[in-house]
């Protein structure tokens, strides 16, 4: 007797339209990693990418609670002596800080880079993936 999953048993993967508008970026990060993990299937397994794909609407419109947008600090590093380089959050693109909020909510694995390839955040209302029919969340 095996219990050994396929890779063709997985589920069909989904496409989930999240509208960023008016939401703060922590909880909408922490749903968005949920779809994209695929930890809301019934046979979710930590080792399989069996999550949906993720479309992400509005991104230029969402909130930091408090004063973060002048205090929070994102921090990169080069390994060289004296490259540590600050950017304030009102200072990053609001791609680049929703992707950077939802790639540390993922495991750190090889299965993290084929993850994040299931998010397409967009700034506006318009995108082009209506041919995939994403469905919206409540």
């Amino acid at each position: 007797m095996s219990n050994k999953k396929d890779s063709q048993k997985l589920p069909k993967q989904a496409w989930h339209l999240v509208d960023a508008k008016d939401q703060v970026l922590g909880r909408l990060a922490v749903r968005v990693a949920e779809l994209i993990r695929g930890k809301h299937k019934v046979d979710w397994a930590p080792h399989l990418d069996a999550g949906d794909f993720v479309v992400l609407i509005n991104a230029d419109q969402i909130h930091l609670s408090g004063k973060k947008w002048e205090d929070k600090s994102y921090y990169s590093h080069s390994r060289y002596i004296g490259s540590l380089k600050e950017a304030k959050a009102k200072a990053l693109n609001p791609e680049v800080l929703i992707r950077k909020t939802v790639q540390g909510m993922l495991p750190k694995n090889k299965l993290r880079d084929k993850m994040m390839k299931k998010l397409k955040i967009y700034r506006g209302s318009e995108h082009p993936h209506k041919a995939q029919n994403p469905q919206g969340l409540n």
